[in-house]
């Protein structure tokens, strides 16, 4: 649609729509059957599974225009949203985040977040290649790719 943008390298699968205004970043992959409303932004490196849904107003009618009260969402670099999973407007999903195969995010998501249910609760953490890290103390690596990590109170930090 009108004024949206897509970066470089990404892929769009079979039946999917950008609403005007969307921005879409570098290297992000949306797979089938996924509507991305005014409103939504997709950084860089971002993953949507298959038919995963974002909602642009929070208390739709169908005889009521809300076209100016479109609240925005931001799915911030390198977050997964696992297939039918449904982000409801205004919320952040935080750099790295993974949400599950069919989520009902009704709440921002912290950076390098798990979490996944209906509605989705944090379950661990994620760590920029995918892989879930598993803390001991403070401290995790990654058997992936062997980044570390430490925890801050409800966050956590890549360490050098």
């Amino acid at each position: 649609m009108k004024d949206a943008v897509v970066g470089e390298r990404c892929v769009l699968g079979q039946n999917v729509f950008l609403g005007p205004g969307v921005r879409v970043g570098n290297d992000v992959k949306i797979q089938n059957n996924v509507s991305i409303y005014e409103g939504v932004e997709l950084e860089d490196g971002v993953f949507c599974g298959p038919s995963c849904v974002f909602t642009n107003v929070n208390t739709p009618r169908s005889r009521v225009s809300r076209k100016n009260e479109f609240s925005k969402t931001l799915v911030c670099e390198g977050a997964t949203l696992g297939a039918n999973s449904t982000i409801v407007c205004g919320r952040r999903i935080g750099r790295f985040a993974f949400v599950g195969a069919g989520s009902l995010v009704t709440h921002d998501v912290p950076d390098h977040a798990l979490v996944y249910g209906a509605p989705a609760r944090q379950k661990g953490w994620m760590c920029e290649c995918g892989e879930k890290l598993s803390f001991k103390g403070v401290l995790s690596r990654c058997k992936r790719c062997r980044l570390t990590f430490k925890k801050k109170a409800k966050t956590i930090q890549k360490t050098t």
